[in-house]
């Protein structure tokens, strides 16, 4: 008698995760008929994925170390609530080999692959001393760890500068430095050793050549406990800061298809070697020749998995279950269709751009996001009132965009960033949408230098111009009409004078109204501003002369503070003779801060390497604190004296808090 296939894989799945990942996989779950169980600390109580699951177990307190990372814990909410299976998302555990191991030992199916490839691939020596035994290639540098700065710096010669120091048990950007020489590595060795123990309970760095501005591509594998393996094609990662990815997107642009297939047959052969089962990525480094080299084996499910589903039509979460479940591949190398259309992914953030990308923390007082709709997917696990706090990574959302090719992909996106409202906190959407908006970006010249080249002195948004300009004028024109309406007299018929001020530019134009909208001349050019926008409203939606435009919209001391294309300006509109009356007005100067060096971020205080009546150097390393377990070094932004010193060692401190105070260096 044939046996009666599944309807599906299981009846109930734990989900070990929180967040947007937890969301993710109780989606698919629903439509699967798969019931749920989230697991929450004590600050995730009445969280999104607390709220979604069916069923939800506390496990522990705020710390990941004390819930999330509390394999007991978890396991004895899986018996609890009779799951048959453990997801276990991103982060967190997922990539933690005695977890798989203790989940299997439980008679509880691990949604992931074995403990032993997790082992191999979560050590990267390891990594790769099989991935050259398989026939991949690896990225030139030592297979076994440095014990000291010194024995760095020697390997480090032996490979040819620059070198990257990386944490043997790494990932996610953590524990990874950049020397261009000996002195480099001897001062950053024990930062890249510290962070990495840290961040993974190893405090081992080895050393590998260093290729400045490759393009980081990956490639999705599928594999089952039956022997089979199939790739789901690459996914272009390149846009990176600290060695995170910002943007990714599927396929990878101007990528050649002999090249793709190298990379997926090596891939394969490395899932193969390392008898893997589940969903793996594979990433390379591609360097400036064509050259491609493997880096690393991520053993679980990617942030960036979305980008694949929308151009292969395949549910990732789903063929995980089916296979953890013990069924073969669902999908042959042959059922997988070329990459149809193109896709983009961009993650928000709690973070401030303009500092750095310091982390951000707070509560979501205000958030929009925008309506879900054909060729738009948004991610999240927070909600407006949703707390972000430093116990856990920072991100709000993932935008997912898709078109028929990579023009209307960019477009959507572009669209979906200026209309995506937070309020509350920092966050590094402006910064997405200004990045969006770049001519490199839009050609798909993309590589890991993309951020530096784009903004070498940091992200600073720069007031628009031109037609950018225009759009604002516009806006601001209709805004202020709209709400005039609505206590004032009627919107004008004819030419009407108006005076629009951008910051500190002053502007006149001339309006009238028309159907569904108004006319506005400025410099001579006529400018047809359409909306059904109404007071209140965060986000302003209309055209400008038949053109998309999306703003957000927030109130100000004086006018309004309008955002697009990721550039907020102030704007105020008046009649000629109140901006006449206005110039004789007081202004009120900012409070000058010149002589402070203030926290961007909250954290602890590590350390404090100066004192009351030291002399430093601009660049000088003044106190390193961490937050998010990443160690950030705070620089003097000046040469200057130290007059007095804020914190103190062990300090927990909170974003703009006073590190030092300083006078001006005697010059003689």
């Amino acid at each position: 008698m044939t046996p009666r296939r599944r309807t599906r894989p299981f009846r109930k799945v734990l989900i070990a995760n929180r967040g947007e990942i937890a969301c993710r996989i109780i989606r698919t779950c629903q439509r699967m008929r798969i019931k749920t169980v989230a697991v929450y600390s004590e600050a995730d109580q009445g969280s999104l994925h607390v709220e979604t699951a069916d069923e939800a177990v506390a496990i522990g307190p705020a710390p990941a170390s004390q819930s999330y990372l509390q394999v007991e814990a978890l396991l004895a909410a899986a018996r609890k609530t009779k799951a048959e299976a453990i997801h276990p998302g991103y982060g967190f555990l997922s990539e933690n080999a005695a977890f798989a191991r203790a989940v299997e030992e439980a008679d509880i199916a691990f949604v992931g692959p074995p403990p032993e490839a997790i082992e191999v691939m979560g050590d990267k020596l390891a990594a790769k001393e099989l991935a050259t035994k398989a026939g991949v290639n690896v990225v030139p540098g030592n297979t076994r760890p440095a014990t000291s700065d010194a024995e760095a710096a020697s390997m480090a010669n032996a490979i040819g500068y620059p070198v990257m120091l990386k944490a043997a048990a790494g990932g996610g950007g953590k524990g990874m430095r950049i020397a261009g020489n000996d002195a480099e590595v001897r001062e950053l060795f024990p930062l890249a050793s510290g962070e990495a123990q840290s961040s993974f309970g190893d405090a081992r760095v080895f050393v590998e050549r260093y290729f400045p501005n490759p393009r980081h591509i990956e490639v999705q594998v599928l594999a089952d406990a039956h022997g089979q393996c199939i790739s789901l094609g690459e996914r272009e990662c390149s846009i990176q800061r600290r060695h995170q990815k910002v943007f990714e997107e599927a396929p990878a642009p101007r990528f050649d298809a002999g090249l793709r297939k190298r990379m997926e047959g090596q891939a394969e052969a490395l899932a193969q070697a390392v008898g893997y089962r589940s969903a793996g990525t594979v990433e390379f480094i591609v360097d400036p020749e064509g050259g491609f080299h493997f880096l690393e084996m991520n053993t679980r499910l990617q942030v960036e998995h979305p980008v694949t589903e929308f151009v292969t039509g395949v549910d990732l979460v789903e063929e995980m279950l089916w296979i953890a479940a013990g069924e073969p591949l669902r999908l042959q190398q042959d059922d997988v269709r070329p990459a149809t259309g193109w896709a983009i992914e961009a993650r928000v953030y709690a973070e401030d751009a303009e500092r750095g990308f310091v982390p951000s923390i707070g509560r979501i007082r205000r958030m929009n996001v925008p309506s879900a709709a054909k060729g738009l997917r948004i991610d999240t696990g927070v909600v407006e009132g949703s707390e972000i706090t430093p116990h856990y990574d920072p991100m709000i959302a993932k935008v997912i965009t898709y078109g028929r090719d990579r023009q209307h992909a960019v477009r959507a996106m572009q669209a979906a960033l200026d209309g995506f409202y937070v309020r509350g906190l920092r966050t590094n959407i402006a910064f997405l949408a200004n990045v969006a908006r770049t001519e490199r970006f839009a050609s798909g010249q993309l590589d890991t230098g993309f951020l530096d080249s784009e903004y070498p002195d940091g992200y600073r948004p720069t007031l628009p111009q031109g037609n950018a300009r225009d759009a604002f004028v516009a806006v601001a024109v209709c805004v202020y009409l709209t709400v005039e309406a609505r206590t004032g007299p009627a919107a004008p018929t004819d030419l009407k004078p108006l005076i629009v001020t951008l910051e500190q530019e002053s502007i006149p134009c001339r309006v009238s109204a028309s159907e569904g909208g108004y006319d506005v001349s400025v410099d001579s050019k006529q400018l047809a501003v359409r909306s059904t926008w109404l007071p209140g409203q965060t986000v302003f939606r209309g055209q400008v002369n038949a053109k998309p435009v999306v703003v957000q919209i927030d109130p100000a001391v004086e006018g309004w503070a309008f955002t697009h294309a990721g550039v907020t300006v102030s704007a105020l509109v008046r009649t000629p003779e109140t901006a006449a009356l206005a110039v004789h007005m007081p202004k009120k100067l900012p409070p000058d801060g010149s002589n402070e060096l203030r926290s961007p971020m909250p954290g602890l205080v590590l350390s404090v390497t100066v004192a009351e009546g030291d002399q430093v150097q601009a660049g000088q390393v003044v106190a390193v604190v961490e937050a998010m377990k990443a160690e950030n070094q705070l620089r003097a932004e000046c040469d200057g004296i130290i007059h007095r010193v804020g914190v103190l060692e062990g300090d927990n401190i909170a974003a703009d808090d006073v590190i030092v105070e300083f006078a001006e260096a005697d010059t003689g």
